[in-house]
């Protein structure tokens, strides 16, 4: 998915800061969502929660969005014209719906629920998205990973994975990065990365062994969670720092709740995130907004129809990396 804002800002590095509903500091940093749309009078919304000036990063996800349950005939769906990548990795990850990826290396491939469409951008590619025909709600996440220095200039890759769902006493969790629960996957990540998606039934409550070297993100789908003692509501970011090898989850709802978990070790490198463009400097930036204009380095989509976005504007003053603060 691209950033369709017309300004996009660069963003710091986020600190932990306090839970403002209960007045003290929380070990649960609580993550707003902001609405973004994707363009147009009718455009579908989206629910960004990573990046904001609060917090940027954790661990390695540096882009979060949740949208629906969207109705496509409302709305018109999701129609992402081509646009680049540099530096990232995307990882497209649906509850309902179908979507239509096309990328430059010539992938052409459907996301639907429950199955993991994971793009690798390394050194530049370009991609469009399109829910197809058949999909009468869209509802679903977007999420972006930064790459390391050592590994931002790789080739760009696609990879496809359905993982299989694992049954614990209370939930049901699916893992599509990482390991959690006794489940691993199989897909490759260039640093240690945890993402699944976990349903939670009425009123469960369950304790999961993480990686007491990671920090994590509990995003809320549906449903009151309480996570490590904070209560998400739906839409929510719960950002839950290192140091812990066990992260208590309850449903505080009548209903069965969805959290999609995020993890990875701190993140210790400074970036520059702009547009869809994930650098080291002001020049990395401006070099890859450059290739994107003229048309080199980021390849045809082929099998879209329609003209590719636009970049924007860079801004007026030079863009500066950021560290991540603790």
């Amino acid at each position: 998915m691209s950033n369709t804002e017309t300004r996009p800002a660069e963003m710091r590095c986020g600190t932990p800061g306090e839970d403002h509903r209960q007045g003290t500091a929380a070990p649960v940093q609580v993550l707003e969502p902001r609405d973004v749309p994707l363009g147009g009078p009718r455009a579908m919304t989206v629910r960004r929660t990573l990046p904001q000036r609060a917090r940027t990063l954790i661990g390695a996800w540096c882009f979060a969005d949740h949208y629906g349950p969207d109705d496509v005939a409302r709305t018109g769906g999701m129609d992402v014209a081509p646009h680049p990548h540099t530096g990232l990795q995307t990882v497209s990850w649906l509850f309902s719906g179908e979507i239509e990826h096309r990328d430059s290396l010539g992938s052409h491939a459907l996301v639907r629920p429950g199955e993991l469409n994971l793009m690798t951008g390394g050194h530049g590619i370009s991609h469009s998205e399109v829910s197809t025909p058949g999909t009468t709600v869209l509802h679903g996440v977007q999420l972006w990973v930064a790459l390391s220095e050592r590994h931002r200039h790789t080739r760009p890759d696609f990879q496809h994975h359905e993982p299989a769902p694992v049954r614990l006493d209370g939930a049901v969790v699916r893992v599509f990065l990482g390991s959690l629960a006794g489940s691993v996957s199989p897909v490759p990540t260039f640093t240690p990365l945890l993402g699944a998606e976990i349903t939670l039934d009425p009123r469960a409550a369950l304790t999961l062994a993480v990686d007491p070297g990671f920090e994590h993100g509990v995003l809320v789908d549906q449903g009151d969670v309480r996570a490590a003692g904070t209560l998400l509501r739906p839409a929510e970011l719960g950002y839950v720092p290192d140091g812990a090898g066990e992260l208590p989850l309850v449903n505080e709802s009548d209903a069965p709740a969805r959290v999609v978990l995020l993890g990875g070790p701190p993140f210790g490198e400074e970036i520059v995130m702009w547009w869809n463009f994930i650098g080291r400097s002001h020049e990395d930036i401006a070099q890859a907004r450059e290739d994107w204009t003229v048309g080199t380095r980021f390849g045809e989509v082929k099998g879209y129809d329609g003209d590719p976005l636009p970049a924007p504007e860079l801004p007026s003053v030079p863009l500066k990396p950021r560290g991540r603060a603790r």
